[in-house]
């Protein structure tokens, strides 16, 4: 049987390396190997206004697709405004991701959202945005050091699709965000909290389909069954010929 095809929402950055400094579409190489690990063939999609317009093209291709993590959300995509905190947004990645991601949801494509793709995942069903949540807990254990990722601890709801992913109902987890949820968007649910301050850390929606989004990183974990679980999900709906 051939690979499912994961499709991997790249960042948006301005990148330096030798003497060059260049706009690039950008994903850590810990994503793709997490996917190829688990026997899928890893995709990396760069915003496109094209997709945007008729994602179909784009997740007919596709078995399983990955919001990965990034940069802020733009505010004006959930009808706020900027907090001076919320910096360096990519408005042509939301259009692109948050497109793809109305359409997955519609057609039941596996859905796995990442730190910010968990974010977007939750605009895309109509929620909001916490744009810093120290202000709300009270501390900086989310994101202790700028490009350094932060270890806690997450319980999570018995039976949900959180839990059963992960294969535990609390785990220790690797974070880097100063964002979260607001609002929560219509038909999720949370299903993961931070143990010390009771921050939502999974959500996922309600009834059969695979959408899942977890505010840490698994990709970071080779220990985790997120990505794992996520493929093989995928792997069974492209057995069963589902397009």
């Amino acid at each position: 049987m051939s690979r499912p095809v994961i499709g991997i929402c790249a960042a948006t950055e301005v990148v330096r390396w030798m003497a060059w400094e260049v706009l690039c579409n950008i994903s850590p190489r810990t994503y793709s190997d997490a996917v190829q690990a688990a026997n899928g063939l890893a995709v990396i999609l760069p915003p496109d206004d094209a997709t945007a317009m008729e994602p179909d093209e784009t997740l007919d291709l596709l078995d399983g697709l990955v919001l990965a993590g990034g940069a802020d959300l733009d505010p004006g995509s959930y009808g706020a405004k900027p907090h001076e905190q919320t910096v360096n947004t990519w408005p042509e990645r939301d259009r692109f991701e948050l497109a793809l991601t109305h359409r997955a949801l519609e057609r039941k494509l596996p859905v796995l959202g990442i730190c910010r793709g968990m974010q977007l995942l939750n605009v895309a069903r109509g929620g909001t945005i916490d744009q810093h949540v120290p202000e709300a807990v009270g501390h900086h254990d989310h994101r202790e050091v700028p490009g350094t990722f932060s270890d806690h601890e997450v319980r999570l709801e018995p039976g949900s699709l959180a839990a059963r992913v992960v294969g535990a109902e609390s785990t220790a987890v690797r974070s880097h965000h100063h964002q979260g949820i607001g609002e929560l968007g219509e038909g999720l649910r949370v299903t993961g909290r931070a143990t010390r301050d009771d921050l939502a850390e999974a959500i996922e929606l309600e009834g059969p389909c695979f959408a899942l989004g977890v505010l840490w990183h698994p990709e970071e974990d080779g220990q985790s069954r997120v990505i794992s679980e996520f493929v093989e999900q995928a792997r069974a709906r492209r057995a069963a010929g589902v397009r």
